[in-house]
């Protein structure tokens, strides 16, 4: 794909929705990057998205040649080639998604949460419009699409796929006044690099890790265990040992499953050669040459020799994006999508809720995500946490409870009832 930017002559426009902190990462690899011009940028926060333009170190003089808007429809009449969604706001991500698709532009979705609340419908409105929706490369999910893809394609059997995390069964209970602590970073330091502390506290609470992991699911043929996530710590030695099946001598309930593993153990100590940051995929061999292979070879494997692992210890969030960006604009090609509607997230009670209570959604204070599979969900009528953000409780809900659409009063836009109810019937 170098190669073929190397000889690729046009501009590529981009228009770019939410200037947070994986924005600005973003822009600040753009002077590095061939043939791409910011075209225009929507936020609801001018003067904040301006500031994180120009601290990117793209400076003053090239803000001033961007379009800065605070409204979408704005954003739809410019002439771009790809559309980045980055406001982290599950219903905010699909009405801009379909607005976009609908106005015939590629997409990458950096809104993990819009796509595990519409995904699906979201892939084919992208297909009856001719257009590409994209995971966002740097995020975890698209860098286990691809760790996934490499090891199909070369005929490997996919067992587990995954990432790294810092995850305590505590945490799970954290709120934004709590979360640096178990973060492990000092409350200035984060303030000062722009971290969203409701945002980040998702990451530790196991809310994100559920979201980016149905984001996997439905964009693969892995399932989810029917009891959720599970954050075995692990070293990442212990990949093919651990991360394949119990009837393989393993930790999984199922073949072809996500996990998550913890980089710290029960008693909080952190382990050695962990993967917090990265991404894994475990495969097997399925024949005695190939195993053979695994071993003149030094790879990792399970006491068997069939059972081994890759890994990449990083993700490099915003400053890889470039990769989704080239891929769509140049090879018309997405680094992942969502093309099934099989797992979802519903919404958690952190602790007892009482009627008349707000939700604050995800990384909040009252619930957290579990991750679920999809058929589950919506036999119970489970609420998606994607839709708990501003929902008013009609019931008394005790701690750990999982909570109902019919627990609480919400004002589902018309446009989400449409999506969902299309998965929904699928």
């Amino acid at each position: 794909m170098f190669s073929q930017l190397n000889n690729y002559n046009k501009k590529i426009n981009i228009g770019i929705i939410g200037c947070g902190k994986f924005i600005t990462m973003f822009l600040s690899q753009v002077p590095n990057l061939k043939n791409i011009n910011i075209d225009c940028i929507v936020d609801i926060n001018i003067k904040n998205a301006r500031n994180n333009f120009i601290k990117s170190g793209l400076g003053k003089i090239y803000a001033d040649r961007v379009y800065f808007f605070e409204n979408i429809d704005e954003l739809l009449s410019r002439n771009l080639d790809v559309v980045i969604e980055a406001t982290g706001n599950a219903v905010c991500g699909v009405i801009h998604a379909i607005k976009i698709l609908e106005n015939k532009k590629n997409l990458i979705m950096v809104n993990v949460e819009a796509l595990v609340l519409c995904g699906k419908y979201l892939y084919d409105l992208a297909k009856e419009n001719s257009t590409i929706l994209s995971l966002a490369y740097g995020d975890q999910p698209a860098l286990i699409i691809e760790q996934i893809e490499w090891a199909k394609l070369n005929g490997f059997e996919v067992v587990s796929a995954g990432k790294g995390t810092k995850y305590h069964s505590s945490f799970e209970y954290s709120t934004p006044d709590t979360v640096w602590k178990h973060y492990g970073i000092n409350e200035k330091e984060a303030i000062k690099a722009g971290m969203n502390a409701k945002m980040f506290n998702s990451f530790i609470t196991g809310d994100k890790s559920s979201i980016e992991m149905a984001t996997v699911v439905n964009s693969s043929d892995l399932i989810c265990s029917k009891k959720g996530l599970s954050y075995h710590a692990l070293n990442i030695y212990e990949l093919p040992e651990k991360l394949i099946p119990l009837s393989q001598g393993g930790l999984l309930e199922h073949n072809k499953q996500v996990a998550v593993i913890s980089s710290i153990d029960n008693n909080k100590k952190e382990i050695s050669n962990n993967l917090r940051w990265g991404t894994f995929v475990v495969f097997k061999a399925n024949n005695n040459y190939i195993k053979n292979c695994f071993k003149e070879y030094g790879l990792i494997t399970d006491k068997t020799g069939y059972f081994s692992a890759l890994w990449r210890p990083y993700h490099f969030i915003g400053l890889e994006l470039a990769t989704s960006i080239y891929s769509v604009a140049i090879e018309k090609k997405a680094t992942g999508s969502c093309k099934f509607y099989k797992s979802d997230v519903v919404a958690v009670a952190k602790k007892k809720l009482i009627k008349g209570e707000f939700l604050d959604g995800e990384g909040g204070y009252s619930v957290r995500g579990k991750l679920i599979d999809a058929e589950e969900c919506n036999l119970q009528n489970y609420l998606p946490i994607g839709l708990s953000d501003k929902a008013v409780l009609k019931n008394n809900i005790d701690k750990d409870d999982i909570i109902k659409i019919s627990d609480v009063n919400i004002n589902v836009k018309h446009e989400i009832i449409i999506a969902r109810d299309y998965q929904k019937n699928l």
